[in-house]
């Protein structure tokens, strides 16, 4: 095992032991307080361009398989952990966990005294790192990571998302033969999905209520989307500010009023532009599996999982026209829009989330039940 460092723009300087590729990786350092779900969280577009610190301090114990990847292959820049796991203890185990990273020449590094790290991240905020291997020069590393783009004005949708239009049709497959999974019914609306960086889970969801699944292109016009005759539109998750994607606000600003739109995540904050609102980066993001959101009209509080760094400022949206639908209990932030006239609305969190709270599967029936009020 070779020595290896993880370096932030601030000065401080975390040393551990080297369990992926030996590479030197760039990027915005974040954490997330999920137990379970690691290898969800390294195939997530989302997290294109970010180094993940995992709190939970042993990772790897249930190994990796393909069924559980989230895309094609994982979009982190690099992980730390307090330790891999020795044992690998899983009966759909395929791999181990480090070795599916170091595959794609994504750096690993454990040993790392991770609440120490994460609590610097908390007081000071998620900044901007470094993870090197072997030999080093930690001044020179410093100025590396301060030399690399601050997350603020990043657009990474392109660098995630499908080059050319597919279908998809898989749904949700049962885990276990305890897992009573219903099989997805036969389609009975057309769903055109953008892909900003969307999860695999989401499409799964939308097969799951019914839906036959169109993914396009995150630059795909209105006119190209209504001409495909979608039932419903969906807005996917993806990575980066949300402020650049004006093309992208705009053709969704064009669609509304023509086709119920259901937003998610960076669709969710892509949806918030086109109503004409802001969005603004958080001080270290919302990352994990256990965020306590409100619904407001209903009342219920939904744990939920998340991934995000920006929110809708609430203060720029015309409430004439939007109503905020969900809160974050934590910090009062915005977790769900909705427009009081159009079939339009959309949520922060991350509904689909395997594995994760099922809280908010309703979601998914809710937008299918107004793509079919729109059919009447």
């Amino acid at each position: 095992m070779e020595q290896a460092v993880v370096a932030l723009e601030d000065g401080a300087i975390f040393e551990g032991t080297s369990f992926g590729a030996p590479v030197t990786r760039s990027g915005e350092v974040v954490f997330n307080t999920a137990i379970t779900g690691y290898q969800e969280i390294f195939t997530d577009p989302s997290y294109c361009g970010q180094i993940v610190v995992l709190t939970n301090p042993q990772i790897g114990n249930y190994g990796a398989n393909q069924s559980d990847c989230e895309s094609q292959a994982p979009y982190i820049e690099g992980l730390v952990v307090r330790e891999i796991s020795p044992v690998v203890s899983n009966w759909r185990a395929e791999d181990r966990a480090e070795h599916f990273l170091a595959q794609h020449n994504i750096p690993v590094i454990a040993d790392i005294d991770t609440r120490k790290l994460v609590r610097h991240l908390r007081d000071r905020g998620a900044m901007r790192g470094i993870i090197a291997v072997g030999d080093y020069d930690p001044n020179e590393l410093v100025n590396a990571a301060r030399s690399f783009p601050t997350m603020t004005g990043r657009n990474l949708v392109s660098l995630v998302s499908t080059a050319n239009a597919y279908a998809w049709t898989h749904g949700i497959d049962p885990v276990s033969a305890s897992d009573k999974q219903s099989e997805a019914p036969a389609p009975r609306h057309h769903v055109v999905a953008y892909d900003f960086g969307i999860k695999r889970n989401i499409l799964r969801h939308l097969v799951q209520i019914g839906s036959q699944v169109t993914v396009v292109r995150s630059d795909a016009t209105a006119e190209d989307v209504l001409a495909l005759k979608p039932d419903g539109v969906f807005l996917s998750n993806g990575p980066g500010d949300p402020e650049p994607l004006e093309h992208q606000a705009t053709q969704v600003r064009k669609m509304i009023g023509r086709a119920p739109i259901f937003g998610i995540c960076l669709g969710h904050q892509i949806l918030g532009l086109a109503l004409g609102g802001k969005t603004y980066k958080l001080k270290f993001g919302h990352h994990g599996a256990n965020h306590p959101v409100l619904n407001r009209k209903t009342g219920n509080v939904e744990i939920t999982s998340q991934n995000h760094g920006f929110c809708v400022d609430p203060s720029s949206l015309k409430d004439s026209e939007v109503e905020v639908t969900h809160l974050n209990l934590n910090d009062d932030t915005v977790e769900g829009l909705r427009h009081r006239s159009e079939p339009v609305f959309c949520v922060q969190y991350h509904p689909e989330a395997a594995p994760g709270p099922h809280d908010s599967h309703y979601l998914f029936r809710e937008f299918a039940s107004i793509m079919e009020d729109a059919k009447r």
